[in-house]
């Protein structure tokens, strides 16, 4: 289980992300029912082929837990490491310096699979680069294998875009802008959106020589699952679930002795 201790909000911040999944542009079907003129359907086409014109959209987003806040960024081309990464770096630059502007620390939850996944390199590489250009201090729980719904986004954010657009056929990309920032909840949720319009290529590959530059440091609970990323120029505080660790636990953890922490084990 991942350990998630309650975030300080001054100094650090926990967002929960994922990708959304990729919806076709043009006069298709789209799930669901809504009340409309009698008589009056909307017409769709009868197959759901990708229109090579208009293509189709990735959605990815970002969630923030203890201000209800979210963002999509918006992808017309594929969903990997490097879009991830971005949809992050676009998320800090447009609402999380102006939110927090002493933060010193993200946390991020994520499933374990997609553009983000617990083993791929592309993923760790980029948000290195991140912290690099931001100064922080990068900590990622993923999600065990098979409990990708535990993801707070999926039922606090992307449930309530799917609910706003049913029934509506996503026939541009304007319109697929409008229905997330119009999407809102009675607990006050508000989307905002960007479009990442970068070329990006498949199937980059990561060399163990670029792994072995990355100043990771693995948890000691699942640390397949559980590690912090830290700036090159900085020296790296060791973290464990989420959480800096003293001084004496650090020396202990150096000996091979696990730290005690007194905060609830699991999900919340």
């Amino acid at each position: 289980m991942i350990a998630i201790p309650p975030p300080d909000v001054s100094r650090s911040l926990q967002i929960s992300i994922d990708a959304k999944k990729k919806e076709l542009l043009g006069e298709d079907k789209n799930g669901g029912s809504d009340y409309g003129p009698r008589g009056q359907p909307i017409e769709v086409n009868t197959h759901d082929f990708e229109n090579k014109k208009l293509g189709k959209v990735v959605p990815y987003g970002i969630y923030d837990i203890g201000a209800n806040l979210g963002y999509v960024s918006l992808e017309i081309e594929h969903d990997t490491g490097q879009f991830a990464v971005n949809a992050v770096r676009l998320w800090l630059e447009q609402i999380g310096r102006k939110l927090y502007p002493v933060m010193k620390r993200l946390m991020i939850t994520a499933d374990g699979g997609g553009s983000n996944g617990s083993r791929l390199r592309l993923w760790k590489l980029a948000l290195h680069q991140l912290a690099d250009e931001t100064g922080l201090i990068i900590v990622v729980c993923h999600y065990p294998p098979g409990t990708p719904k535990w993801n707070k986004i999926e039922h606090r954010m992307f449930c309530h875009i799917t609910q706003n657009w049913r029934a509506m056929p996503l026939a541009s990309l304007l319109i697929v802008i409008a229905l997330i920032s119009n999407t809102t909840t009675k607990t006050g949720l508000k989307i905002s959106r960007g479009l990442d319009c970068n070329t990006r290529a498949k199937g980059i590959k990561v060399s163990d020589a670029e792994m072995a530059t990355l100043n990771i440091t693995r948890g000691v609970s699942h640390p397949e699952w559980n590690y912090s990323i830290a700036p090159r120029n900085k020296k790296h505080e060791a973290v464990v679930w989420g959480r800096r660790l003293s001084g004496v636990e650090e020396r202990g953890l150096r000996r091979g002795r696990k730290p005690v922490w007194s905060g609830s084990i699991g999900h919340t």
